[in-house]
């Protein structure tokens, strides 16, 4: 029942990717969540090991886009500088901006990286599309908005309903 919920891959950040074996495996498009995410929720800007990664993941041959619920001026803000595309006010789970993503890039979903922090918006969109979900452990859980903080309480109800069905195999701290 709750398997729409759950990651392909649980990793601690996005800098623990192998992302050789992913372009191996026929990734080439990879759309990210941003806050909590990439950084922290109230971080404006990105860090230089954040910019670093972004220049690997391009030198790697992936396509990437920010797809964030979040306002334009915030994403927008994060995003100019470093000269990547983004789909702000996305509303995910809904699938409109992860198809508007893929369209932007030209991707396809068998071929196509979604990261992200939480199981209700980014894993769940995600995966009713059939992307390869990629679950972060959040940056800075305390600077969460409440909607967050709701999320959260039901993930812990999901993450408990996957772990009784043997599905969930990943240590959790939160």
């Amino acid at each position: 029942m709750f398997e729409k919920f759950l990651p392909r891959l649980r990793v601690n950040s996005v800098y623990d990717l192998d992302l050789d074996a992913l372009y191996a495996s026929g990734y080439r498009y990879i759309m990210t969540d941003l806050d909590n995410t990439l950084v922290g929720a109230k971080a404006p800007l990105a860090t230089p090991e954040l910019i670093e990664w972004f220049k690997i993941v391009k030198e790697k041959g992936f396509k990437l886009i920010i797809v964030s619920n979040n306002n334009l001026g915030r994403v927008s803000a994060f995003s100019a500088p470093l000269n990547i595309e983004f789909v702000h006010t996305a509303r995910k789970p809904s699938t409109s901006a992860f198809l508007r993503a893929m369209k932007m890039m030209g991707a396809q979903p068998q071929e196509t990286i979604m990261i992200g922090d939480q199981l209700m918006t980014d894993i769940f969109g995600g995966n009713r599309l059939g992307l390869y979900t990629v679950l972060v452990l959040p940056i800075a859980v305390a600077d969460e908005g409440w909607g967050t903080r709701i999320n959260r309480r039901l993930e812990k109800f999901v993450k408990r309903s996957l772990k009784k069905a043997g599905l969930w195999t990943w240590e959790d701290k939160n």
